[in-house]
């Protein structure tokens, strides 16, 4: 009988630990695949009685919190679709927003019952001047498709997101950064880009029309629709990585040492509840010569075991421990055996992350990022752990960037900056989404009181003081915007909450 009852018990376990690797490690049947239902959430009416015979549509962004009802969402193509996009929006007096993969995590790429135009097709590679290494390409390009492309040039992008997942103009409308510290941003890599303006004419602008350059650059898709960009490339050169392990407060001493050594830097915090921000991992890329020929770019390997640790992370703190010590002993050799001791600049960033796609029902995972000034990392970091402990909100992954001193005018780096990306897991439920919201609020004011800023591609838990303590050119950018679109049709939610409290 007792061994009838421990077979019963192994048979019991065996099919727990075979489910709970097969939903943490299952990938969703489609995108924009949202199981999530928000607390008191009433149902969202698709019929209007101003517009009798419309049906509207339905719309979110990834971290599936912002459901919003919208006229309809319109795929362009060319530019005449978009100019079509910008008569249809004026005669039915509808206002326009702007949508590319749409990762920004506030609403930014939506506003209620306005006319979405989505990108994405509007997608084309029109020309390379490879001598000088220039590429033009619509704005609805995907880094993915633009890296694919380079690569067989024996190119490279100079600045990007670390994951190629994201549209060029959705890059542009938030003047991302990436894994090369002596690049910067983006931004700093734009030869002039085209904007279709409110009134539908076309204009070229270069770094030289200053206004309008540093407004769109970071201005969330606020100012008109991107229609082309020159991007300077560059070689796709090979590089050897080496990894450090260091205490946290040996990394601006390390950076400063070493900078000049490698041509890529970015580091992880643990997030090990054993040594939780104690220890940090430096991935460091040297340039090295070879006469090999270069790979072909290649998924990630181990999708589902990556999804499976990721998600198990979330639940369980020896999942947490483990993750950190096979990124510590593991990863390196998967790295190794994988892709060979070299790697080229295409392939480190070639990452489109489909390990981070789940089927978890009623939890999401959500991107914060803060910037702090060099000399404050130590001070600041030791209390952003603190925080983030206290709060019992897992921290997924914690990463540190370079960054260099920006000009734009919605400007998260006045001066020189390290970068930290906290990706947190969040359950939904009136509790956890409260949580959440305080703990935004806390960890600005934090990073605040160390004259660091924050990143506004996220939710819109910052108030309005934050905002102006952060951006002191907040004003100046709505008054931008309002020059360049008098009549308010480019809009989105980060926009109509903070811009409306400005002139309450």
């Amino acid at each position: 009988m007792r061994k009838k009852l421990l077979i019963f018990l192994a048979i019991l376990i065996g099919i727990y630990v075979v489910g709970t690797y097969i939903y943490l490690s299952l990938e969703p049947a489609f995108k924009d695949y949202c199981p999530i239902y928000l607390p008191h959430k009433k149902p969202i009416s698709l019929e209007d009685p101003a517009f009798p015979s419309h049906h509207f549509k339905l719309i979110n962004d990834a971290s599936c919190l912002n459901e919003t009802r919208i006229y309809d969402i319109i795929t362009v193509k060319t530019t005449d679709d978009i100019l079509q996009a910008l008569k249809t929006a004026q005669e039915k007096k509808l206002f326009i927003a702007i949508a590319g993969v749409r990762h920004s995590m506030g609403g930014q790429a939506f506003f209620q019952d306005a006319l979405v135009v989505d990108m994405r097709s509007f997608n084309k590679i029109i020309a390379l001047d490879e001598k000088n290494r220039i590429l033009t390409i619509q704005s609805g390009a995907t880094w993915h498709d633009i890296q694919l492309y380079l690569h067989e040039k024996n190119l490279a992008v100079k600045a990007m997101q670390s994951t190629d997942i994201f549209t060029v103009g959705g890059s542009l409308s938030v003047n991302a950064h990436g894994m090369d510290h002596t690049v910067g941003s983006m931004g700093s890599t734009i030869r002039s880009f085209t904007i279709m303006l409110s009134d539908g004419s076309l204009q070229k602008v270069t770094p030289q029309e200053a206004e309008l350059f540093n407004a769109v650059i970071g201005g969330y898709g606020l100012f008109g629709i991107v229609i082309e960009i020159e991007l300077e490339v560059t070689h796709n050169d090979v590089y050897k990585r080496d990894a450090t392990f260091l205490d946290y407060r040996e990394f601006p001493a390390f950076f400063e040492r070493e900078k000049d050594s490698y041509n890529l830097l970015y580091a992880h915090l643990s997030t090990s509840p054993l040594s939780f921000f104690k220890n940090v991992v430096i991935y460091g890329y040297k340039k090295v010569e070879s006469d090999a020929p270069i790979e072909p770019l290649r998924k990630i390997s181990l999708i589902k075991a990556r999804r499976f640790l990721i998600n198990l992370s979330k639940r369980r703190m020896y999942a947490q421990i483990f993750k950190w010590i096979a990124e510590k002993y593991i990863d390196p050799l998967l790295e190794k055996f994988h892709q060979g001791t070299l790697i080229s600049r295409n392939a480190i960033m070639h990452d489109s992350v489909e390990y981070l796609e789940n089927v978890l029902i009623n939890e999401t995972d959500i991107l914060h990022e803060y910037f702090i000034p060099r000399k404050h990392f130590i001070p600041c970091i030791e209390r952003m752990g603190a925080i983030l402990q206290k709060s019992n909100i897992p921290v997924l992954n914690a990463s540190i960037r370079v960054i260099n001193k920006e000009d734009n005018l919605l400007n998260y780096a006045p001066e020189d900056m390290f970068a930290i990306v906290l990706y947190l897991n969040q359950r939904v439920n009136e509790k956890a989404l409260h949580a959440m919201e305080l703990l935004t609020r806390e960890l600005i004011d934090l990073v605040l009181t160390f004259d660091g800023t924050f990143f506004l591609p996220y939710q819109l838990y910052f108030t309005d003081e934050q905002l102006h303590k952060a951006y002191p050119m907040i004003d100046l950018f709505f008054a931008t915007k309002r020059k360049y679109d008098p009549s308010l049709l480019f809009m989105n939610n980060f926009y109509a909450k903070y811009a409306q409290q400005m002139t309450e």
